[in-house]
């Protein structure tokens, strides 16, 4: 199986819909870290205190034949074509290991998708 990660960093306001609308896609799983983004316009401040947007760093391992699809309902259901609310990005994977609770469902998708 050939498999890519999928990271995407999104406002809170939108993670469990990104979730949801990638596991829907075919995501089996996602790790959630908290992250904080800059950009390349200047964070607000209040009397001298930068206000920082706290962003959702969303990791997922899929299988490559579905990321495609994935990143299509992540760009969708994270709003990623508005200003501000974050990016997503894939690369392919060389290795993976630790996937055996999930390759009875990659096999079976793999099977329908490939034969």
């Amino acid at each position: 199986m050939r498999f890519k990660v999928i990271l995407a960093l999104v406002n809170d306001d939108y993670q469990e819909e990104v979730i949801n609308a990638a596991k829907k896609a075919g995501a089996t799983g996602v790790t959630i870290l908290n992250a904080r983004g800059e950009g390349i316009h200047e964070h607000k401040s209040f009397f001298g205190l930068t206000m920082e947007a706290q962003k959702d760093m969303l990791l997922f391992l899929v299988e490559d034949f579905k990321s495609s699809d994935i990143m299509d309902a992540i760009h969708k259901a994270g709003h990623l074509d508005e200003k501000g609310n974050g990016i997503a990005f894939s690369w392919v994977v060389d290795r993976a290991i630790g996937l055996e609770s999930q390759l009875p469902t990659m096999e079976k998708d793999a099977k329908q998708n490939y034969f």
